[in-house]
Parts: structure tokens; C-alpha cells; sequence
């Protein structure tokens, strides 16, 4: 059945580029290479990311698979996951990223999570930010969403820093580990300057 809609981004926006490196504020986002496997591996060994994303990583050689399958994901068109570093230093801070994408609907969700070094200083903010005007105004997505944890309150904040406007709650969304989790929805437009 033929859509009657153009479709907002071409299939093959992502496919058929290499993922970028994206540098903004003191930040470089680059893709996720095999040798962070061990990143990860302590990233998600830390309990904030654990009770917030409800996963660990039990060897290096599984994060590293996580990795090969975030690269396939670019080129599926699917998503998008980018290591956050410092600019300066090339220290990785967390990461950041798009779920979920639907080119021809032209919207994504958001990812991102910090190592506990990092957490604090705005970076959360900086770095969605920076996904969200690449793939805005670079890619050509109209909506980027952006959920979390209604107990998260410093998610929230990073949403507003980031420019998207919450937009409601959905209820009993997320099963986490402690039971079932409120979730807000924030989302942030082309159309809208944040």
C-alpha cells in the first residue's frame, strides 16, 4: 500500500555516510570503538546506571559484541550511540545517542548516561544537545523524544537544559529492578528553537 506522505529523511541518510564525529562545547562525540569495551564494562558496573537502565555488562568480550551491534545499528538505520569524550583530552565521559529512529517519520529517541567522574558539570545537557542539533538540522529528523524515570530528577533537568519541553506522563512505563517506574515524556522539535 503506497504511503500518501513523503517521507521526512531518505532511507540511506545514515547508511550510506560514515557516523560523524561531532565536537561542540568542550565535548567530541566520536563512535564507540571495540578497545572501549572495558568502558563499559565499568560504566555499567556503577549502580546509578544499573538502577536507571536495569543492565550490566558481565565480561568485556560481551561489551565489546554491544559495540559491533551499535555499529550495525547505524548502518540498519536504527540508531546511533556516540562515546562522549572531553575535547581536550579524549577521556571518556559517558555516552550519547538516538533510538529507535524512523527516518521516514522523521523522529528518534534519545540516550545518554555519565560515568561518575563526569556527572555534575552539564555535560548530560551539552552532549544531547549536540546529538540533537546534528540530527535536527544535520540529518533532517522533525522529533527527538527524550523519556525518563519520574524519580530521575536530574534527567529532567538535563531534558531542560537540552531544550525539550516535557510533554506529559505515561504510567507504570518502565520495569525497573524496584518495580514499575512513572515515565516522563519531553520532546524537542525542529520547529521549536530550544
Amino acid at each position: 500500500m503506497p504511503c500518501l506522505v513523503d517521507p521526512v529523511v531518505a532511507a540511506g541518510a545514515m547508511a550510506n555516510i560514515e557516523q560523524p564525529v561531532l565536537e561542540a562545547h568542550g565535548l567530541r562525540l566520536r563512535p564507540w570503538l571495540v578497545h572501549d569495551a572495558d568502558i563499559l564494562v565499568a560504566a555499567y558496573a556503577d549502580l546509578a546506571i544499573q538502577h536507571w537502565h536495569a543492565r550490566r555488562f558481565d565480561s568485556s568480550a560481551e561489551a565489546a559484541a554491544y559495540i559491533e551491534q551499535w555499529h550495525k545499528a547505524w548502518n540498519a538505520e536504527s540508531s546511533a550511540r556516540w562515546a562522549v569524550t572531553d575535547a581536550e583530552t579524549e577521556e571518556v565521559l559517558g555516552q550519547a545517542g538516538l533510538l529507535s529512529v524512523d527516518l521516514a517519520g522523521g523522529e528518534a529517541g534519545t540516550s545518554y548516561w555519565l560515568l561518575p567522574h563526569a556527572r555534575g558539570g552539564g555535560v548530560a545537557a551539552r552532549a544531547i544537545g549536540i546529538v540533537a542539533e546534528w540530527a535536527l538540522h544535520e540529518l533532517g529528523l522533525h522529533r527527538l523524544e527524550l523519556e525518563h524515570s519520574v524519580a530521575n530528577a536530574e534527567s529532567c533537568r538535563v531534558a531542560h537544559r537540552a531544550g525539550f519541553a516535557l510533554e506529559g506522563t505515561m504510567t507504570e512505563k518502565w520495569p525497573q529492578t524496584d518495580g514499575w517506574h512513572d515515565v516522563h515524556l519531553h520532546a524537542r522539535l525542529v520547529t521549536r528553537a530550544p
